[in-house]
């Protein structure tokens, strides 16, 4: 059986036509997908008999079941636990912030990178997702927002109807995007689709532990999704004791890969920065920052620990936090964010994702 969500409008298209069919029948079960989030066959009436009865014996929509759902005290974030067809089980987030929804979703059932403070990582690598199992992740979250918005429920206070839409996807849940180029890029291709979810180049951001070959593979192939890279400390030493992955692609190595990156495509890259109290997040660890990111177009993002049971690290203080922008901007002109917060409670912030029942 076919994956629907496992093809892009151009293959659905040919697999329409391939059956001697009209390309508006394809043109309808792309809207029916993507415009509409069906989850079945019988609910397309405007596609001829003929065309449901084909669909139905050779294709598939592998909708995700829900294991679990769990809403965060802070009204904001909801987490899923979703089912894949052979058992395993990854988690996808919904954020709500002002005017806009954002997705976090998976790319892989665990993680094979192994950085300390990650729960994912913590849980070691069961394989790839398909390409259709990213996509049915965001369509989940897409289906979602239209059914509250249909109930006019408080998504928003406001009942703004921007939060009923989503607007932006994150490849930060579980798993190494780059670790599975092919099925996620085909993936973005998808959620990009002017005819489909219509999510923007630019509302798409890949988040990477920094594997060197997919970057400089981004850069070759002039992806332009917003490429976020995980440095967290700024010497070769520091960063191989907290992201393993880092002994195999070694600082010097990944920030020529960012170098090259940048220069190819025009693009700056966004490099997170997990602020861990008394480990990374001092006055001197940001001016080492600024000078290792001095005369790279470039923003960081800082994201203080969150709470994982396998790392007994702290979060930054506040302070600290406020002193490490403001050396950032004044010294080195480097724009940064503090990552808001989201949806700690449940596990569900940066970090967080992990195969859990509760």
């Amino acid at each position: 059986m076919i994956n629907l969500y496992d093809l892009t409008r151009p293959e659905v298209s040919a697999l329409i036509t391939g059956w001697e069919f009209s390309p508006v029948h394809a043109a309808r079960l792309w809207r029916y997908l993507y415009g509409e989030c069906e989850s079945s066959f019988e609910a397309m009436p405007e596609l001829p008999a003929k065309v449901r009865t084909r669909l139905i014996a050779e294709t598939t929509i592998d909708v995700l079941p829900i294991s679990l759902e769990t809403d965060s005290n802070d009204g904001f974030t909801r987490k899923y636990l979703l089912s894949l067809e052979d058992g395993n089980r990854i988690e996808t987030v919904l954020m709500r912030f002002t005017g806009r929804v954002t997705a976090c979703i998976s790319s892989q059932v665990g993680c094979a990178m192994g950085c300390v403070f990650c729960a994912t990582g913590q849980m070691g690598f069961t394989r790839h997702l398909t390409t259709g199992e990213i996509v049915a992740q965001a369509v989940h979250v897409q289906r979602v927002l239209r059914t509250l918005g249909a109930e006019t429920s408080d998504i928003d206070s406001n009942h703004d109807p921007r939060s009923h839409r989503l607007r932006n996807v994150v490849l930060m849940g579980m798993g190494e995007p780059l670790h599975n180029y092919d099925a996620v890029l085909k993936a973005i291709e998808i959620l990009n689709d002017g005819s489909g979810l219509s999510l923007g180049a630019e509302h798409i951001t890949l988040s990477t532990v920094g594997v060197v070959p997919g970057i400089l593979r981004l850069a070759k192939e002039k992806k332009a999704i917003r490429l976020a890279v995980s440095l967290h400390a700024a010497t070769q030493a520091g960063r191989a004791s907290l992201v393993p992955a880092a002994r195999k692609w070694q600082l010097d190595e990944l920030m020529a890969a960012c170098r090259t990156y940048s220069e190819t495509t025009g693009r700056r890259i966004f490099y997170e920065w997990t602020l861990i109290e008394g480990e990374n997040d001092t006055e001197q660890h940001a001016r080492d920052v600024g000078s290792l990111l001095r005369d790279l177009p470039s923003q960081v993002n800082l994201i203080p620990l969150n709470p994982t049971t396998g790392y007994d690290g702290a979060p930054t203080r506040s302070e600290a936090a406020k002193r490490f922008q403001q050396i950032l901007s004044e010294e080195f002109k480097i724009p940064s964010t503090v990552r808001q917060l989201r949806g700690i409670d449940i596990a569900a912030g940066c970090g967080q994702l992990a195969i859990a029942e509760k």
